[in-house]
């Protein structure tokens, strides 16, 4: 009987261990284990993404890691959303919102956010892309800074270190519109790898969901 006791104590304490690395007493969800791609998808072009020094690093071709894991189904529609992110020179790279994997090509189901201080598209880091952009450089390449989004309805909120830079409610023509498409529905989350030229890395990548 003891030794059962000491079999099935192991499980547990594992357990126990893994729900508090994984959700901090505040509500964050770690989405990145730090070590490996479990719980992303890749398309097009794999080898863009790779894991490097605690960090998600992209460096190649176009392709997109789309979030596949347990948490909330890979399904979610009000929420707030961190990552930290470092920049290369002349790298562009983004974050999308409310989207669904796809197998090729830049996706066409929700908003992008963009990631670029020194690129030549001249929509810099924080734009809520093509909808309310950008053009002040807020931080520096080679240097980590914190890229936030809160979605709330039909709102998203986009601070860059702290500081807002869009603050956009959806127009309600515009969800009638391209309902299915380049609006707020629900989704998953996806990291961008735009070109050849672009490093980007990811770390500390979490989300805290919020009511429906």
């Amino acid at each position: 009987m003891r030794k059962l006791i000491a079999v099935c104590a192991i499980p547990l304490f594992l357990i126990s261990c893994l729900a508090v690395r994984q959700t901090k007493s505040d509500g964050w969800i770690s989405l990145f284990d730090g070590k490996t791609l479990n719980g992303w998808k890749k398309n097009q072009n794999p080898e863009t993404f790779s894991v490097e020094n605690g960090a998600i690093k992209v460096a190649g071709p176009i392709s997109h890691l789309f979030y596949d894991g347990p948490v909330s189904n890979h399904e979610f529609k009000n929420f707030e959303f961190k990552a930290q992110v470092m920049t290369k020179p002349k790298a562009n790279s983004g974050i999308f919102i409310h989207t669904a994997f796809q197998q090729e090509g830049f996706p066409n189901k929700g908003y992008e956010v963009q990631v670029n201080n020194s690129q030549s598209d001249w929509r810099r880091t924080g734009s809520l892309y093509g909808v309310q952009d950008v053009k002040e450089t807020y931080v520096k390449d080679n240097e980590w800074y914190e890229e936030y989004i809160k979605v709330q309805g039909k709102t998203v909120t986009i601070k860059i270190n702290g500081k807002t830079v869009v603050e956009y409610t959806e127009p309600e023509e515009v969800g009638k519109q391209n309902a299915g498409g380049k609006a707020f529905s629900s989704g998953t989350f996806a990291l961008q790898g735009h070109d050849p030229g672009s490093v980007v890395f990811y770390k500390d990548i979490m989300v805290r969901p919020l009511p429906n």
